[in-house]
């Protein structure tokens, strides 16, 4: 079977991104014969716009674009259950993640999806964990809708749900490095 993918020998730009997502996931989409095993046991599958085995059948058919543009990689909660359901080692989790990357290189997200990207990031890299209150205002101040479900944040406070101060875990440096050394490898954060 190999690493061949379903697409016509003149489509050099999709099987160079089709190769690069298998690399950077390190697991190859060809071996995937369709079990649907992975869809079965997503915890997610029902709020995505395609479950995890049609998003494997997009790249094997070439159909990158509508991939990276689909909701569901957005909503994989990298649970890995896909992954570790595979009888052929698909990491689809892995390529999920891979998928998130490329289509925030490639502006294929909305900005209130990158900006709540960038938003959980920083607030991982300075606390080490993410601070609820803290992370809803800033994707509501940046992305234009400061008011945005205000009406939950007292309610939240009020039963302890979510807190008005972060919660620092003991390991932030250890965390801030790693976040140095996946800038020193050209990741993004």
């Amino acid at each position: 079977m190999g690493n061949s993918v379903l697409l016509s020998p003149t489509d050099n730009n999709q099987k160079a991104l089709i190769k690069k997502l298998e690399q950077e996931a390190g697991t190859s989409i060809s071996l995937c014969y369709q079990c649907g095993k992975c869809t079965a046991g997503c915890p997610a599958a029902f709020a995505m716009d395609y479950p995890p085995r049609q998003v494997i059948r997009m790249l094997q058919l070439g159909l990158t674009d509508m991939a990276l543009n689909s909701n569901s990689i957005w909503i994989c909660a990298s649970c890995e259950t896909c992954s570790s359901r595979c009888p052929r080692g698909v990491d689809i989790a892995s390529l999920m993640d891979t998928m998130r990357r490329e289509a925030l290189k490639r502006g294929k997200t909305d900005k209130k999806v990158a900006e709540f990207n960038k938003a959980f990031l920083s607030n991982v890299k300075n606390f080490g964990r993410t601070f609820e209150a803290g992370l809803l205002l800033r994707h509501n101040l940046v992305t234009g809708q400061p008011f945005k479900d205000m009406e939950l944040g007292l309610p939240m406070l009020k039963r302890g749900k979510a807190s008005p101060l972060p919660h620092m875990i003991k390991g932030r440096q250890e965390m801030k490095k790693i976040f140095e050394r996946v800038n020193q490898f050209g990741g993004e954060q």
